[in-house]
């Protein structure tokens, strides 16, 4: 189908950007003071009738301690159990695939501004395993968004692998023929893709033959936060700490749900508050769970995961930094380090090499000309030292960390639908 007003949407679990087709040529939309990129957030503000709130609007209603529901990472639950279950609001319950609707809504919203009138088709970015060993619920995964698309009022839907987007995007700066392994790290997971691109073989119509291997794990930024969360934070309210009559440890399920953006909203029910006061109660170290249940009565784990991902940032350039908790309890901070963050990853850091290793042994080769790296996560050190090493004789060259498959999605709605 042409001659469709079309666009590119690249629905990340952290952040979220979609491009229209205008004229002869593409752009981003402006989708949040000027900006085409906005956090993939929605929170519901329960002193206005839970009205929604996006992006940077939503992070800054929580932050400044608006009364209310943030949601975060909505894009993991596509692939988990957690994809048929409700949060509670402040006046009724809503579907977290309702939730992902309503964001898509308002990203083709501010696409249509862009391009002065309804879009009919869009190009959905997808990882390349949304679940890793499972062809049928990777598939199941897959429709579900095709429908929450349709649900968010487009006709057209169809996917392209978010790293052969990017490296569509890549294609146009190029001036000869290269065979690249787009390496496309985000927040929730981690592709990549072989590909044969050059100044010729843009103008092939079919470029199906130059697609040479993709693999996918699901690794991403919210895992490495997680893991620092659990490393650093999480001891300090309670982590590891014994209970009197068994001297057993706690139970780490509560923590690791606290450290997970899309399941924090789950440890603040009654039946979760009423488990941390009864092992408060057997605590060897009742301050620490005192902690935990100040975190859980006054909704705190986003901004405990807020500090976290800042944590991360920071060791991305330096070699320490400390995760600020006097909103627990005054004084209270988590030291961290790029050391004990590299150590915490450790587990997803060879996940990703060993897709790496699959990748080249599917196209069957041992090297190739260029790694291109896009994504926030591909911004961790550690990541591009995975790369390196295991293509030593290969270029790292860098496109937009965060824009790089929106436009490359953008490029693919203009080719398939004009």
């Amino acid at each position: 189908m042409t001659n469709m007003r079309a666009a590119g949407f690249d629905f990340g679990t952290s952040n979220s950007a979609i491009g229209i087709v205008k004229g002869n040529g593409i752009i981003l939309a402006p989708v949040e003071n000027g900006a085409a990129m906005i956090p993939s957030a929605v929170f519901f503000d329960f002193a206005d009738g839970d009205k929604p709130l996006y992006g940077r609007n939503a992070v800054d209603a929580y932050v400044n301690g608006n009364d209310g529901r943030l949601m975060r990472g909505l894009k993991t639950i596509l692939s988990t159990s957690l994809i048929d279950e409700r949060t509670a609001l402040s006046k009724r319950s809503i579907k977290l695939t309702d939730v992902i609707a309503m964001f898509s809504r308002h990203l083709k919203a501010k696409a249509e501004e862009a391009a002065g009138g309804p879009l009919d088709a869009v190009v959905h970015g997808r990882p390349v395993r949304f679940v890793e060993g499972d062809d049928v619920a990777d598939a199941r995964a897959e429709t579900r968004l095709a429908e929450l698309a349709r649900q968010a009022g487009y006709n057209e839907v169809s996917f392209v692998y978010e790293p052969v987007a990017a490296a569509a995007q890549y294609e146009l700066t190029a001036s000869r023929e290269e065979t690249i392994l787009v390496a496309d790290i985000g927040g929730g997971t981690s592709d990549f893709s072989i590909v044969r691109i050059g100044p010729d073989r843009r103008r092939s119509a079919d470029r199906k033959s130059d697609i040479l291997a993709n693999t996918g794990v699901r690794v991403g930024g919210t895992d490495f936060d997680r893991n620092l969360s659990m490393q650093t934070v999480m001891p300090e309210i309670g982590l590891g700490t014994e209970l009197i009559d068994k001297q057993l440890p706690m139970p780490r399920s509560i923590f690791a749900d606290l450290a997970w953006w899309p399941t924090i909203n789950l440890c603040y029910t009654p039946k979760i508050v009423r488990e941390a006061q009864e092992v408060h109660r057997l605590a060897v170290e009742p301050q620490k769970t005192a902690r935990l249940l100040t975190v859980l009565t006054k909704h705190l784990g986003h901004r405990i995961a807020f500090g976290v991902e800042q944590a991360k940032i920071d060791l991305t350039d330096g070699e320490r930094t400390a995760i600020a908790l006097a909103f627990v309890e005054a004084g209270l901070e988590a030291p961290a380090t790029r050391e004990k963050f590299d150590n915490a990853i450790a587990a997803e850091l060879m996940r990703l090499r060993l897709a790496v290793w699959n990748c080249l042994a599917l196209a069957d080769l041992q090297t190739v000309d260029t790694v291109f790296m896009t994504g926030g996560s591909s911004l961790v050190p550690a990541v591009e030292a995975v790369l390196r090493d295991e293509l030593p004789g290969a270029q790292i060259k860098r496109g937009d960390d965060f824009l790089s498959v929106a436009l490359g999605l953008t490029l693919e709605a203009q080719a398939r639908y004009g």
